[in-house]
């Protein structure tokens, strides 16, 4: 049979009624089968099978459909079979049935050949073979690892003409399918039709949200799920919830999933320990995240757990740290990576480490002959440019073997704003709008590098431009946890039921700010500016928690953008007056104040 790509067949033929009789088989002892099916299950690798195989039909066991599936099944399921001898063995096989096609199907899954997967079922169908409910959750899962969206679709509409739309396993195979397409309402509106759902079903539609990023829906799925039959979450349930605390900086309720993980499961894999690890370090808790990783067994530490390690260190300014567990990664003998090159990259343009920076860099290229990518470039202008080193971070975008993207001139257009080179900034900003990048902050940086510099009328045409792009500044929103909970706020935000006692609790802060000497980096005749910047969403979220929570409790705020110079020199003195752990995660990196002092030392 001439196969071609699935995802060119124009339509999966409709399987017809009536199977193919068979006809009758002889018969075989029981007890001789018996002997031989134990032989099978010894064989160890491919030429221990062929042994099998040939001793069985020599002895004319291959007659009977028993001995041919269970001989089948192991060579195409076993972790050492070949799909290819399956395929010479079903072959031969005169008129094979739903079993020995579902394995075939099974098989091609199991060695990640989804089109030929697909194919094997399309061939079952032309042949007049009835698939049966165990044909469909791999068959859907094949669609689902492609993607194959529109056969997945045709495969669904088969379901119904054959009545397994009722079948739990199928019903869950369509809604991991459905959702790992990205077609997240199909999956919903499968798993709202299920008459009957188990722990699977819900690992499915968390699962399927999870991978579009819907984080506050897979909290809410899970909260559905435990009200519904007090459901005992499972591992892969558990990971994706992990993930979604991870993305929200949900620190508590990731610390109940752990708590939940150890009280429940002996041993954690791999797996789930990188994904609490990941958890700890993205939601500010980097003490824990340090003490997993040390306390994680050298043999179980693999390429992603060191790469979670790295990056989540460079996001907290650790670049020593994170350069020394690159370095015990090195000794472990694991291959760094494009993906763990960008994390070291990084941690040493967050921590300054400009010379360090350039040796790893040249270390990717020269020695593990790695092909540096737009990310690793753009970690390097972020490096330099951190560093004042403006003109070399230019020349090194100038040199960059690819075209520079709108991440690369936005760090080179950040650094010459901190650093106050309008000359290059000019060069980045116009870049960017060549780029058509859509962001109002590019626009809104360089103006207001012309209004320092005192050049007003480049300043409105700046402004002007940004308007007629239809462009509006993004504005800034802050979540804080108390108690559980994440609470939204936005600039100006007045809408909170709690807003008198925050407004109170702001002036009693402000207050005592003025007797630590701090005022507000602006003309003191600018009261609409001094308005503005009172009413920043971060200094509203932290007011908000020193009212909800006990002294001396830590607050976490999540930043949706970067966070300004006043609300920095701001938290920073709060942090000390108040006797306040904050830990602020902006888009780029963790700031953790204590004591009027801030992790980053001030330079970000």
């Amino acid at each position: 049979m001439i196969r071609t790509s699935v995802l060119h067949q124009n339509h999966l033929l409709v399987p017809q009624e009536d199977p193919p009789q068979t006809t009758l088989q002889p018969s075989f002892k029981s007890g001789e089968k018996e002997c031989h099916l134990s032989f099978l299950k010894k064989c160890g690798n491919m030429e221990e099978f062929k042994q099998a195989h040939a001793h069985i039909l020599k002895l004319g066991l291959l007659l009977d459909p028993f001995c041919a599936s269970n001989l089948l099944s192991t060579c195409a399921l076993s972790d050492w079979g070949s799909m290819d001898y399956a395929r010479s063995m079903f072959d031969e096989m005169p008129e094979p049935g739903s079993f020995q096609f579902n394995t075939l199907i099974r098989g091609h899954l199991k060695d990640a050949n989804m089109e030929e997967a697909l194919l094997t079922y399309i061939e079952m169908v032309e042949r007049g073979v009835k698939p049966d409910n165990f044909t469909y959750p791999s068959l859907l899962k094949a669609c689902a690892r492609l993607p194959a969206l529109a056969e997945g679709m045709q495969a669904h509409g088969h379901v119904f003409k054959l009545g397994f739309h009722d079948d739990i396993f199928v019903q869950n195979s369509l809604v991991s399918m459905y959702g790992k397409c990205g077609e997240i309402g199909l999956s919903c509106a499968v798993f709202e039709q299920m008459n009957e759902r188990n722990v699977a079903s819900w690992s499915a539609i968390i699962a399927a949200h999870s991978s579009l990023g819907m984080w506050n829906d897979c909290l809410r799925l899970l909260g559905h799920m435990n009200r519904e039959k007090n459901w005992k979450a499972e591992e892969s349930i558990l990971v994706s919830v992990l993930s979604a605390c991870t993305h929200l900086g949900v620190l508590d309720l990731g610390r109940s999933v752990h708590g939940f993980l150890l009280r429940n499961m002996t041993g954690l894999n791999v797996i789930v320990e990188t994904s609490l690890l990941e958890m700890y370090m993205k939601c500010g808790d980097v003490e824990k995240g340090m003490h997993m990783f040390q306390n994680m067994a050298k043999k179980k530490k693999n390429k992603m757990s060191y790469s979670v390690m790295i990056s989540g260190l460079a996001m907290h300014s650790y670049g020593r740290e994170s350069l020394r567990v690159f370095a015990e990664m090195i000794q472990q003998g694991l291959e760094p990576d494009d993906v763990v090159y960008v994390g070291v990259l990084t941690a040493c343009s967050h921590a300054g480490l400009v010379r360090e920076g350039l040796q790893c860099f040249d270390r990717m290229k020269l020695e593990q002959r790695i092909e540096p990518t737009i990310q690793h470039y753009g970690c390097m202008v972020d490096l330099l440019g951190r560093a004042g080193k403006i003109d070399e971070a230019l020349e090194l975008v100038k040199a960059m073997p690819m075209e520079p993207n709108d991440v690369v001139w936005r760090s080179l257009l950040s650094a010459s704003n901190a650093h106050g080179d309008l000359e290059t900034g000019e060069v980045a900003g116009r870049r960017l709008f060549e780029l058509n990048a859509h962001k109002s902050s590019d626009y809104v940086v360089l103006s207001n590098m012309y209004a320092r510099a005192g050049r007003w009328t480049d300043m409105a045409r700046t402004r002007t431009e940004m308007h007629s792009k239809g462009l509006n500044q993004q504005p800034g929103s802050c979540s804080v946890e108390v108690k559980r909970k994440m609470h939204r706020f936005v600039s100006q935000d007045a809408g909170h039921p709690q807003n008198k006692s925050i407004h109170d609790m702001m002036y009693q802060m402000e207050w005592q700010l003025k007797f630590e000497g701090y005022a507000p980096e602006i003309d003191e005749e600018d009261e609409e500016k001094k308005q503005r910047l009172k009413g920043h969403s971060q200094k509203i979220a932290i007011a908000f928690a020193l009212i909800n929570t006990s002294e001396g409790c830590p607050i976490r705020i999540v930043r949706n953008l970067r966070m300004c110079n006043d609300c920095h020199t701001y938290t920073k003195l709060i942090s000390m007056i108040f006797d306040r752990e904050i830990t602020v995660r902006d888009r780029n990196r963790f700031h953790h104040f204590k004591d009027g002092v801030c992790s980053c030392r001030d330079y970000w």
